[in-house]
């Protein structure tokens, strides 16, 4: 399938190139699309680029991105002032909900370039929100 989609000035993105990847979905978003496992085809190269076509075709957007920085984390999860290794964080507005993740070829996107990472063909991109149950 082939979505057309704007960027951010409205203009059309036709003379950007497609690109085809293959979507993997856990969760609840494997529930809301109906299936683990689709080859998804859009203008454009990056990931922000795949989630705005990709959310234009399937309404899964609140299932995954975060619009505040409250709804990417949750009560109870430990703070810390300094941790170990190199953690990054993508900027608000372009973070997962809590438990919610985007990964590229088996990384999490805020350890590659985040929403700015590059996508070629054949590229495997998946979009995780796992049921999670509760005592």
């Amino acid at each position: 399938m082939t979505t057309n989609v704007s960027d951010a000035t409205g203009e059309s993105s036709q003379g950007l190139p497609q690109t085809t990847v293959e979507v993997g979905c856990t969760g609840h978003v494997r529930s809301e699309i109906g299936t683990h496992q689709l080859e998804f085809t859009f203008r454009g190269e990056t990931l922000r680029q795949f989630l705005d076509a990709f959310f234009d075709e399937y309404d899964v957007r609140d299932l995954v991105m975060a619009q505040r920085e409250s709804e990417a984390t949750t009560p109870g999860w430990v703070s810390a002032d300094s941790l170990p290794g190199t953690w990054r964080k993508n900027p608000e507005g372009e973070q997962t909900r809590a438990y919610a993740r985007v990964l590229v070829n088996g990384r999490f996107n805020e350890l590659l370039d985040g929403l700015d990472t590059h996508l070629e063909d054949g590229d495997r991109v998946a979009l995780v929100y796992p049921f999670i149950f509760c005592c």
